[in-house]
This record gives C-alpha cells, sequence and structure tokens, in this order.
C-alpha cells in the first residue's frame, strides 16, 4: 500500500527496519516491475556534493581553457560560459536520477540514509520536495518526469523530522515462515520441500535468540 501511494502521489518512501529484511531489494524489484533504470547512492559518514550530486571535470577544464587562450577567447564571460557547461559536468546518482534528458523511468535509491550526515540530510530537502537540484554555475535542473525515490535505514541514528515529512514511511519486519520459505524457493528452486523448509526453520528459530547480529533474509 504504502509503494502505491509513493507512486500515485509522487512521494518519497522512506524505508526502515533491521538489517537484512529487504530493503534494498525492494527498490530493485521496483525498478524492475516498472522497467525502469535503478540508480543507488549508498550513503557512509562525510559524503559530499561532489560524491552525490555533481562535480565539474576540472582536468578537462583545464585543458578547454588552454584551447581558448591558443585560439584567442580572452573574453571572461565567453570563457566562463564555455568551461561551466553540461560537457564538463559530471553527474553523479542524485543529478542522474532528475536528469530532464532522461529517456527512461528511473527509480533513485538513497540507501542507509542513517550511515550521512546531518548536514547532507539538509541538502536533499530541496531535491525531496521539488525534483530539483541548484548548480550555482547553471541554474536550476528540474526533473521532467520524477523519479521514485526510495530512502532506507538501518536506525542506526535518527533521521531528521524535516526529511520524515516529505517522505510516506514503513517500517519493514521481517518475514513470517511462510513467506520466508517463500522468498528460499524462489531463489533455490533446485533445493528439495524439506530442505528449504528446516533451513527456513532454523533461521527463524535463531532471530528468537539474542545475538548481535539477527540473520537477515539474505
Amino acid at each position: 500500500m504504502s509503494l502505491f501511494l509513493a507512486l500515485r502521489l509522487r512521494r518519497p518512501l522512506f524505508l526502515e527496519g533491521e538489517a537484512g529484511v529487504g530493503k534494498t531489494a525492494l527498490a530493485g524489484a521496483v525498478a524492475a516491475a516498472l522497467d525502469a533504470d535503478l540508480i543507488r547512492l549508498q550513503c557512509y559518514e562525510g559524503l559530499d556534493v561532489t560524491h552525490a550530486v555533481y562535480e565539474w571535470d576540472y582536468a578537462r577544464q583545464l585543458l578547454e581553457l588552454r584551447i581558448l587562450e591558443a585560439a584567442g577567447v580572452l573574453d571572461r564571460q565567453d570563457a566562463r560560459r564555455a568551461l561551466y557547461s553540461e560537457a564538463f559536468l559530471i553527474k553523479r546518482p542524485l543529478l542522474q536520477a532528475i536528469d530532464p534528458s532522461r529517456s527512461r523511468a528511473a527509480v533513485l535509491l538513497i540507501d542507509e540514509i542513517d550511515r550521512a550526515d546531518e548536514e547532507f540530510e539538509g541538502y536533499l530537502l530541496e531535491l525531496l520536495a521539488e525534483f530539483q537540484i541548484t548548480i550555482p554555475e547553471l541554474g536550476t535542473v528540474r526533473a521532467a518526469e520524477p523519479p521514485l525515490v526510495i530512502l532506507t535505514s538501518n536506525r542506526t541514528r535518527e533521521v531528521h523530522d524535516a526529511l520524515k515529512r516529505r517522505c510516506l514511511y514503513q517500517w519493514i519486519e521481517y518475514p513470517s515462515f511462510d513467506k520466508e520459505l517463500a522468498i528460499v524457493r524462489e531463489r533455490v528452486p533446485h533445493a528439495s520441500a524439506r530442505l528449504a523448509r528446516q533451513v527456513t526453520a532454523l533461521v527463524q528459530e535463531l532471530r528468537g535468540i539474542e545475538l548481535y547480529k539477527v540473520p537477515g533474509v539474505s
């Protein structure tokens, strides 16, 4: 239901749950079902704009500057327009997802947002609210067809309310015995029915024990 509403309302979907319940796999399954490109941004501490959104190809810009100088193009405005154009823009996952020149729909997976810094969360607010990104040298880039955005969190820290307000929310539990058995049969179709039931029962039992790391579905 939450996924259906996210598609219809064009709202981001925020998924929380224990590690290994299938949050990331859900994004891949949705992309396959929609015949869309899956664009994944793996979050980590210290993630910044140059790795998540865009950066300029400085080596090519420097080479182009030398060519402009050799050609006698000395006007600063002309040189700036030539150097800060899309030809020298390296598009990272967030910009790729809202690129107005995209020919296919996209599913943008922002994986483990709880591992990123709070400052990066703040940067995401414009993207999640308006599906646009501001590049000072070029202006504002707006998505012609907004991607489906799925954010995941393992709750290593609390995500800010400002980000949560822009999303629909879903907590994903570990699957029931029958559902997990169906997953095993789908993924390992050549395993015997008896073995599949035994393995599923063992994993379900292990989740009831106080372990440092509870076994996930994978």
